[in-house]
């Protein structure tokens, strides 16, 4: 797999919040191809610049183990598509969303559905068409940026065959607080699920005992 090279560097340096570029240069083996993995893990949709020059944040799901990577992309691919709308920046803007967009709903809205675990905060959905989404919600009084609470996802007909599995794989994908729906995901609903990540024994134990009855 073409991007093994690529998380090969960035999972010898272990899960950190940030990242100086520094840092690829050793594991990477020149200064050259360090810019060019992290150029590649953006590409992805896993690596992104902070604020400050030459810092940079990666998602959890880079430490995943290689067999699972196949199945993260197309959710990858979905998340660094992800359009992002606002109108009142609060719950409002969810339950418009709700009215105006038909889909398939992931992340964080429907993890609580199927977990109850954690108080979603954005509407991330599946559309046919991101454009004739846009133009619904431009025509209820959205913006479209960075700070909305409602996201639009291109949908892909060939990765929607198990709805759970969907939203389980873009969990982990988006990696953060979305690993534990993740994990509470594959809890409750193992034998829905012929994929499955690793976590950290503390983050499970975490999850479980946070799970409702």
């Amino acid at each position: 797999m073409k991007i093994e090279p690529a998380l090969a560097v960035v999972q010898s340096l272990g899960q950190k919040p940030v990242y100086h570029a520094s840092e690829f240069f050793e594991p990477a083996g020149s200064k050259a191809t360090a810019y060019r993995v992290i150029r590649r893990l953006q590409e992805l949709g896993l690596a992104a610049e902070t604020k400050k020059r030459g810092y940079f944040t990666v998602r959890s799901s880079a430490f995943q183990p290689y067999q699972t990577w196949p199945h993260l992309l197309p959710s990858l691919s979905a998340l660094r598509q992800a359009r992002y709308f606002g109108r009142s920046y609060d719950e409002s803007d969810v339950n418009n969303a709700k009215r105006v967009l038909s889909g398939i709903v992931t992340l964080d809205y429907r993890a609580y559905e199927l977990t109850k675990l954690q108080t979603p905060r954005i509407f991330f959905i599946y559309v046919d068409n991101q454009d004739k989404g846009a133009e619904l919600l431009r025509s209820r009084g959205f913006s479209e940026g960075t700070r909305g609470r409602v996201a639009i996802l291109p949908r892909e007909r060939s990765v929607f065959w198990n709805e759970i599995q969907r939203v389980y794989l873009d969990c982990l994908a988006f990696g953060g607080r979305s690993t534990l729906d993740a994990i509470a995901i594959e809890l409750l609903y193992a034998d829905r699920l012929s994929v499955k990540g690793e976590f950290p024994a503390d983050l499970v134990l975490k999850v479980k005992e946070e799970l409702p009855l």
